[in-house]
């Protein structure tokens, strides 16, 4: 990704304070999204990283990972399959609980979407203390399929994601656009 991209996407990017609770700036990529050159620009670089890994699936990690990899699928003409919050898929579904800062919560995947010998790409917006992209690297393995690595638009490293998610990474890369 060059300078002048990243530069495009940090300037889309708004700080919205105090929100949801006070002391917290959310990074909000609505601007983003609404801005035809960078959203291109964004799925342009996360699609040149799917197939630069290897990946012959995407996994977009709800809500806003939907956003962000389904154009990224349909760019570099690979799968997409969406990794939901429990109870929100029919049918047979793998699903993995996992630890929250304040609880515990679930995701599932459809279990006939992934299948062994699938290199599969995990994308979301925002790398955070990493538990749901841990769960989803389970859930991928646990389904049969391969870890090609995972790539974000934003990597928040104050909370410690990176390092939560290295052991479940098992040496797979994890890209991000932004770190901050």
């Amino acid at each position: 990704m060059t300078v002048t991209t990243r530069e495009l996407l940090l300037s889309r990017i708004r700080d919205v304070a105090d929100y949801p609770i006070p002391g917290v700036t959310f990074k909000d990529i609505t601007p983003l999204l609404a801005d035809p050159e960078a959203f291109t620009a964004l799925t342009g670089a996360l699609a040149e990283l799917c197939v630069r890994h290897g990946a012959t699936k995407i996994v977009g990690l709800e809500a806003r990972g939907f956003i962000l990899a389904a154009p990224v699928a349909v760019t570099a003409k690979l799968g997409f399959v969406p990794v939901r919050k429990a109870g929100k898929l029919p049918g047979a579904t793998l699903s993995q609980a996992y630890e929250l800062e304040y609880g515990t919560a679930e995701i599932e995947v459809h279990a006939e979407d992934l299948l062994p010998g699938d290199r599969v790409m995990v994308i979301d917006d925002v790398l955070a203390t990493g538990g749901t992209a841990e769960a989803s690297l389970e859930l991928i393995r646990r389904a049969g399929a391969d870890v090609a690595g995972v790539a974000v638009l934003m990597e928040l490293g104050f909370l410690g994601g990176r390092a939560r998610l290295e052991p479940a990474l098992a040496g797979a890369p994890l890209e991000a656009l932004i770190t901050l």
